[in-house]
């Protein structure tokens, strides 16, 4: 059973309550901004409240980064097809330091993806390692890089030039040591 749901928004909609101009482009520009909101989501996630003070303070309980990440995971393991954006997510989550909430990564596995049903499956840090690790070597970096290079500025865009297995695997290496 398929339990995301999608939306977007335009200007035209809720987002154009939302003050979203461009300084200095002269031009109105569509603004498009995608929901997906998935209605029976795996058990085990943790939350997270961030106080904000823009343009008033405000308070938002949100899910927390491990849990975030592990549903990150989660995709990469599992999504039919590449999205280097999921890699960019991937890198910068163990650059920050976060560590993926293993059980949530285990229910999200069991609920939907190529372990969907399997109950008596048990992951640790060394199961999730070697299961990327195994990912990583069929990868066509080139394309994954191709995919994320439009959302980057020229500068960052440079470091693309790294992805390969050698980074990855060395990603994966730096998660399971911190």
């Amino acid at each position: 059973m398929h339990t995301v749901r999608e939306a977007v928004l335009k200007d035209e909609s809720i987002a154009s309550q939302l003050d979203l101009t461009f300084a200095g482009t002269g031009r109105r520009r569509t603004i498009k901004i995608k929901l997906e909101i998935d209605t029976n989501p795996p058990p085990g996630s943790g939350e997270a409240t961030t106080f904000l003070d823009f343009p008033s303070d405000y308070e938002v309980r949100h899910q927390n980064l491990p849990s975030n990440f592990a549903l990150k995971i989660h995709a990469l393991l599992c999504r039919g097809y590449l999205k280097g954006r999921d890699w960019y997510d991937f890198s910068w989550y163990v650059s920050n330091g976060v560590s993926p909430k293993l059980t949530h990564l285990q229910a999200a596995l069991i609920q939907a993806g190529p372990w969907a049903g399997q109950e008596d499956l048990k992951i640790d840090m060394a199961w999730l390692a070697d299961t990327l690790r195994s990912n990583i070597a069929a990868i066509d970096w080139k394309a994954a890089a191709d995919d994320v290079k439009r959302f980057l500025r020229p500068a960052e865009a440079k470091s693309l030039e790294l992805w390969s297995d050698r980074l990855f695997l060395a990603k994966v290496e730096k998660m399971v040591g911190e």
